[in-house]
């Protein structure tokens, strides 16, 4: 794919660089301003896992809990004790499923790497915590979670936003080897237009909620 073609909208335009203080290349695309990692300086996928790997996060670290509930408070209202879940990316250590479970909320596990489970058709709400950084085509993540995602369901997303050029500079997140997508605000804008979801919520730095719209054709996307 030509590092030109934006992963997400597909934009064949110009993409200016953007400077960051690792040596890895990154491009804006000004269409959706997704900002992303040029496509010949990924990690291999046995390297990404091992990173991955060695993450230790588990429901027994007050640490990562109280990080994962910066996206399960504002989500929370959103739920129907009813509901079917799905943790999308949820790590070596799942621990989204059993703070919902807390709640009595059912929330599958899936992971690409760690729990390949065979998903349901679809689902009423979906979180993805900490992973759309690592999309290396978002397009297509969020076509397959959309497609999952009920009409009227939520899409609760946690991943650092960036704002300006001079904050991806200093940004730490360009500092893992394994992030290779950055969204903007507008970039959630833009995807509410494409995949037929409304903006419900926003924090100033990292937390999105959205929701699919209660008429969009199931399985869109």
């Amino acid at each position: 794919m030509s590092a030109l073609i934006c992963p997400l909208c597909g934009d064949g335009g110009d993409k200016p660089q953007v400077a960051a203080r690792v040596a890895r290349r990154y491009l804006r695309c000004d269409c959706c301003k997704l900002i992303y990692l040029n496509p010949t300086e990924r990690l291999a996928l046995a390297d990404e896992r091992a990173y991955y790997a060695t993450h230790e996060n588990s429901i027994d670290d007050a640490g990562y809990v109280a990080f994962l509930r910066r996206l399960l408070d504002p989500v929370l209202p959103w739920l129907k004790p009813t509901w079917q879940g799905l943790d999308y990316g949820c790590g070596p250590g799942p621990t989204m499923s059993k703070l919902l479970a807390q709640q009595g909320i059912h929330c599958d596990d899936y992971d690409p790497a760690f729990f390949p489970i065979t998903l349901k058709p679809q689902y009423d709400f979906i979180l993805a915590s900490e992973c759309f950084e690592h999309f290396h085509q978002p397009d297509v993540e969020l076509k397959k979670l959309t497609a999952r995602l009920k009409p009227g369901g939520i899409l609760g997303i946690m991943t650092d936003r960036w704002r300006d050029e001079d904050q991806f500079y200093e940004w730490h997140y360009t500092r893992d080897p394994t992030h290779c997508s950055f969204f903007h605000l507008d970039s959630f804008h833009w995807l509410c237009e494409r995949f037929q979801l409304r903006l419900r919520f926003h924090d100033e730095r990292r937390v999105v909620i959205l929701q699919k719209l209660p008429d969009a054709v199931a399985g869109n996307g």
